[in-house]
């Protein structure tokens, strides 16, 4: 089955066939950089991390690239209120966005412009728009003509009408249409400005997009992907703005994807009811692996619910992921030996998971229906791990190929190899391992129960097995 993606512009699965065969040009919007991304932001984050994994795994040559809106009204007003630059604000929190990012196990894209770092890109562009007949400048402000674009409101399916009944003139703005929405503005006292055609002044939020995607991945693009809540009026004017300004008439973007709302116990998440959470907060009370794994245990293009009952599921449902790959590596040192375990058996039930796995990240990138191939995978190991004492070597190099392979594509188990890189801490956990077995052995049971908890405050638990004792860190 070859990969299908919902296209918002249709609204229907498309077979996926890239521009150019064997690559992928792929934008996603990033955070702007005001503040420490929230709990909803991760989502499209997270979801569009595992399709870019997903593309490299089935062999294509992403070029992935996500932005950082480093200029912008709430970037204004948040610097002014701590006293900083905005130059000093952006350099802030992009630190923490990658901190909580890196945290998440979002990988770090090919290329992260910032749109400051554009502006005579942004300036060619807005210039093209004006030459092509689709913009026009009043007062060192210069908008988007949307009646000189009848295609204005493909994207988000409705018309011209309905969309200018729920939008209105702003008082002192020169716009000839209600919808006409700036690519450059005027400058205004206090604020960052650049020199232009038009006089000093600093760009539109659309238009930085448009600019920063077309230099890095040109003026046709694969895939762009955001929050459902981008699709009007960012990426609508996006698509505008970018076509109007190449003139040549391809579509800026093939595929265009949106994630659903991230709700909050069964409400949008919003600062007006209070229940807006930062990933940086999230992060504090459940562990990285949990967010990811509730991110991706609902279709993308669904609705999910983010609640304490919910986490607190998804690190169980982690937590069993880890078990079994910990019981495994145990094994493999334990039990590892001759044995009448029919490999060839084995060898074909794991072959087909994997076709199920693959069908399912073919269908739209289905991440809830390849968590629960992954856990079919997790029970049969789990079964032939409890039936049979001794296991051959076959077994515990397909199990782990296995493991292995799903989690670069979800990212959802974790590297304990990279999380116990520390050999001499290693060496240690496993002398104080044997100090207490001896000390069990001799009765000595307070020195026994003194290390169990003196490794356990630093996140090590212990598991007494028949074949010994195993450790593994706290999720």
């Amino acid at each position: 089955m070859s990969l299908v993606l919902f296209n918002d512009l249709t609204r229907k699965k498309e077979t996926f066939t890239p521009i150019k065969p064997g690559h992928v040009s792929f934008y996603s919007c990033g955070p702007t950089v005001y503040d420490f991304f929230h709990i909803g932001n991760a989502r499209p984050f997270i979801v569009f991390d595992v399709l870019r994994r997903w593309l490299e795994h089935e062999g294509y040559k992403v070029t992935f690239v996500q932005n950082f809106t480093d200029i912008d009204d709430k970037m204004i007003h948040r610097a002014h209120r701590e006293g900083i630059t905005v130059p000093e604000l952006a350099e802030k929190f992009i630190a923490e966005y990658n901190k909580d990012a890196d945290a998440l196990g979002i990988r770090r894209p090919d290329v992260a412009p910032r749109a400051t770092e554009h502006i005579p890109e942004i300036i060619a562009t807005i210039e093209r728009i004006i030459a092509n007949g689709h913009a026009y400048e009043s007062n060192g402000d210069v908008y988007f003509d949307i009646q000189s674009w009848p295609k204005y409101g493909s994207l988000c399916k409705q018309n011209l009408e309905d969309l200018e009944a729920g939008a209105r003139v702003e008082p002192g703005e020169g716009k000839r249409d209600p919808l006409d929405f700036a690519l450059w503005k005027a400058e205004k006292t206090g604020e960052p400005s650049w020199e232009s055609p038009w006089g000093k002044g600093r760009p539109g939020w659309h238009i930085e997009c448009s600019a920063m995607s077309s230099k890095y991945l040109g003026d046709n693009i694969d895939i762009h992907s955001g929050g459902v809540d981008l699709m009007f009026p960012h990426h609508e004017n996006e698509a505008a703005q970018s076509e109007a300004a190449s003139g040549s008439g391809k579509p800026f973007v093939n595929y265009w994807l949106h994630n659903g709302f991230l709700l909050i116990d069964s409400e949008k998440m919003a600062k007006s009811l209070g229940n807006f959470v930062t990933a940086r907060d999230a992060l504090k009370r459940y562990p990285p692996l949990a967010i990811r794994f509730f991110m991706l245990s609902a279709h993308y293009r669904s609705p999910i619910n983010f609640s304490h009952e919910s986490l607190e599921q998804s690190a169980a449902g982690v937590e069993r992921l880890r078990n079994c790959r910990s019981d495994l590596d145990f094994a493999a040192k334990t039990r590892n030996g001759s044995s009448d375990f029919d490999v060839s058996k084995y060898r074909s039930q794991l072959d087909e998971l994997h076709t199920k796995f693959t069908e399912a990240m073919n269908d739209d990138f289905n991440t809830a229906a390849a968590l629960g191939v992954l856990f079919d995978v997790v029970y049969l190991i789990n079964t032939s791990l409890k039936e049979n004492e001794t296991l051959p070597e076959d077994f515990f190099t397909l199990s782990k190929n296995a493991l292995d392979e799903y989690d670069s594509i979800l990212g959802v188990i974790g590297s304990d190899d990279a999380e116990t890189e520390n050999d001499d801490e290693s060496a240690e956990i496993e002398r104080l391992i044997q100090e207490r077995a001896e000390a069990r052995k001799a009765k000595n049971f307070a020195r026994s129960d003194e290390i169990r908890d003196s490794l356990k405050s630093r996140g090590i638990v212990l598991e007494d097995t028949p074949q010994g004792t195993k450790w593994k860190r706290e999720l």
